[in-house]
C-alpha cells in the first residue's frame, strides 16, 4: 500500500506564511501522475487547491492564485505547498492526494491515496 505523510500545519496570523508538505512511501512501485492539495473547512466541502502533474504542469483554484505555489520534488514522491499571504478564509484542514501505478513483481494497479489532514488555523 501507500501511505501520505503531511506536515507543516499549524496556527499564523492573517499575512503570514506556511509550507506544507507531503510524502508518499510504499513498499512497492508507485508511480505518481499527479499530487495535490485540496482543503475542506468547518460546514463546506472538500476543494482543490492546487494540483501537479508529473511533467510540472499545475492548476490553481482561483481563491488562492498568486498566493500559493504547489511544486514537488519526483525523486522523493513529495509534493510542496507555499502559502503566502494568508487569510482567515485558508483555515482548514488540508489534504495531500496522489493517483498513479502501484506495481508488485506481476501485477499493477491504478491507485488514489489520500493522507490524513494537516490543519492550517489563520488568525485576524
Amino acid at each position: 500500500q501507500v501511505q501520505l505523510v503531511e506536515s507543516g500545519g499549524g496556527l499564523v496570523q492573517a499575512g503570514e506564511s506556511l509550507r506544507l508538505s507531503c510524502a508518499a512511501t510504499s513498499g512497492n512501485i508507485f508511480v505518481i501522475n499527479a499530487m495535490g492539495w485540496y482543503r475542506q473547512a468547518p460546514g463546506k466541502q472538500r476543494e482543490l487547491v492546487a494540483n501537479i502533474t508529473s511533467g510540472g504542469s499545475t492548476n490553481y483554484s482561483n481563491s488562492v492564485k498568486g498566493r500559493f505555489t504547489i511544486s514537488r520534488d519526483n525523486a522523493k514522491n513529495t509534493v510542496y505547498l507555499q502559502m503566502n499571504n494568508l487569510k482567515p478564509e485558508d483555515t482548514a484542514v488540508y489534504y495531500c492526494n496522489a493517483d498513479g501505478v502501484l506495481s508488485g513483481r506481476y501485477w499493477d494497479k491504478n491507485l488514489e491515496v489520500w493522507g490524513q489532514g494537516t490543519l492550517v488555523t489563520v488568525s485576524s
